[in-house]
């Protein structure tokens, strides 16, 4: 017999499909919100048969989100984009949309709602990203003050969209000629990976746990790096030696808004033909702050996620493939 019905938003995704699993595990189904239902058969695998189902519904239009919602003893929201393109803006996925999904619990007469939010959100940001992430958490306090938020740091895991793409920029030829990758600010903001595994686990202790309601948790892994380190572990990681090169924030910025306005409004960078914008404004931004843990703040120890999984287990086991070889190369002595 299911514990209950858990509606998923975004639960198509990286954290998405992990969340699905741990909540299967914990004995709830799970209903998987998503826009495009046609393309998130994947997450099926979750659970057996009957566990997980997907509608479609997207969190800008009321009507989608109540429907989603209907007969669910618990909602979680973990919609939000890394940058802007078409209509898909910070302002509509991050603040509008989870205020939506707010109101819809508090009308449908469900408590239990988790917010994945993100470490930095702030209202008073000069970062559209992390502005927007704020007002989303003041807006669902305002409606649902007994909502459960979890600002995670960098989410590491091997779908996830930051080793993948360091080590990819490592491997590129143009970096065998060129052995750099660009260290906005020096490579010296400290962040702290959190797999993607224990941020899930999270998720279900925040779904479960009579303690969680009302909180705000930040979910860091169990050591910080600062880019640069990061940087040098990929290279030892993959055999491929590259160095960090120093790009100022003022150079950094103008490279980041113009990449970040050709993506969001030029065909086919928009329609994500060519994947993502190598930097953004808004992430530039972002870098000038720490990405880790506040002291005092609650944590996964607080959910009982306390034995956490760390970069140096879990990143090699993804990464070989961009070994010169591959999986099977042995690594240099030195690299």
């Amino acid at each position: 017999m299911a514990k209950g019905l858990v509606t998923l938003f975004g639960g198509s995704g990286f954290i998405g499909r992990y969340a699905a699993r741990t909540l299967v595990q914990a004995g709830y189904r799970v209903r998987v919100a998503v826009r495009r239902p046609h393309l998130a058969g994947e997450v099926r695998l979750a659970g057996a048969p009957g566990w997980v189902d997907i509608v479609q519904a997207n969190v800008r239009n009321k009507t989608s989100v109540a429907n989603a919602i209907e007969g669910a003893d618990a909602v979680v929201n973990l919609v939000g984009i890394l940058f802007e393109k078409g209509r898909q803006s910070f302002e509509g996925a991050q603040r509008d949309g989870a205020i939506n999904v707010a109101e819809a619990c508090r009308d449908a007469g469900i408590e239990r709602l988790v917010h994945i939010s993100a470490i930095g959100a702030d209202a008073e940001s000069n970062a559209d990203y992390a502005e927007t992430k704020g007002e989303a958490e003041s807006g669902i306090r305002a409606v649902l003050p007994s909502a459960v938020i979890l600002r995670p740091s960098i989410v590491f895991g091997p779908e996830d969209e930051f080793f993948n793409r360091f080590a990819a920029m490592s491997a590129h030829p143009v970096s065998s000629i060129a052995p750099f990758l660009p260290a906005i600010g020096g490579g010296k903001t400290k962040v702290q990976p959190v797999y993607a595994g224990d941020v899930a686990d999270a998720i279900a202790a925040a779904v479960t746990r009579a303690d969680a309601v009302g909180n705000t948790y930040e979910l860091g892994g169990p050591r910080t790096y600062t880019f640069k380190d990061l940087y040098d572990f990929i290279g030892e990681t993959i055999d491929r030696k590259r160095y960090a090169l120093p790009l100022p924030f003022f150079i950094a910025k103008p490279l980041g808004l113009a990449f970040g306005t050709l993506f969001r409004y030029v065909w086919p960078l928009s329609s994500g033909i060519l994947g993502a914008p190598p930097i953004t404004g808004d992430q530039v931004e972002m870098l000038k702050t720490d990405n880790v843990v506040a002291e005092g703040a609650l944590t996964l120890a607080d959910l009982g996620v306390d034995e956490l999984e760390t970069v140096e287990a879990i990143v090699p086991s993804y990464l070989y493939r961009f070994r010169p070889y591959g999986q099977y190369h042995q690594k240099s002595e030195t690299v």
